[in-house]
């Protein structure tokens, strides 16, 4: 089985989310994507986040109707700060009979060459690449490179911090969550 990870704090998961999975499991080669909720990034505020369990909760919610869209805590028990290579050894020993890719952002792929051990990363995965709006043509050294793919998903310009800051505002953010999903986090009182 061939896998596509898609990490994000996912705090709130967003329908852009969703539009982006979706795309990568119903057009490409992948037969799932699992959403890899990521305890703490070391490059984000640890404060902003909510609780590791509710992050998951939503993503449970938001990927419960779709059979190839599946949530997964496997960076929870991991060391942190974890590193995606760290990651993606564990998944491969757990999962031997699976094949595992990364979905990410062309934004990300820019500064995917400062990832720990990327090199070693590109030898074993594949790497599928939506696009992001941005004035020029991202430019990267990875440039037709044979393990990544761009894919011409739907681009999304929908981000967890836009939805945050309207809900703290008091803004109505129920479109743009999925049904689930919202109702939890309106219940919980989140970010309000």
């Amino acid at each position: 089985m061939k896998v596509g990870l898609f990490f994000g704090s996912f705090n709130p998961i967003h329908v852009g989310h969703l539009v982006i999975a979706n795309h990568m499991a119903e057009h490409t080669d992948l037969d799932q994507v699992w959403f890899v909720v990521t305890p703490h990034n070391p490059f984000k505020k640890k404060s902003t986040l909510l609780d590791n369990y509710q992050r998951l909760e939503m993503v449970y919610l938001a990927t419960k109707d779709y059979s190839k869209l599946k949530p997964s805590d496997i960076e929870f028990n991991l060391t942190q700060p974890n590193y995606t290579i760290n990651t993606l050894v564990y998944l491969q020993e757990k999962f031997p009979d699976h094949e595992f890719a990364l979905i990410m952002g062309a934004d990300n792929l820019k500064s995917f060459h400062k990832w720990k051990n990327y090199e070693v990363i590109l030898e074993n995965h594949h790497i599928y690449v939506y696009p992001r709006i941005s004035k020029n043509k991202i430019e990267t050294q990875f440039d037709g490179h044979e393990k990544i793919h761009l894919i011409d998903a739907p681009i999304m310009e929908l981000s967890s911090t836009f939805i945050r800051k309207s809900v703290k505002a008091g803004k109505n953010v129920q479109p743009m969550l999925p049904k689930h999903v919202w109702k939890y986090l309106d219940e919980m009182n989140f970010y309000k």
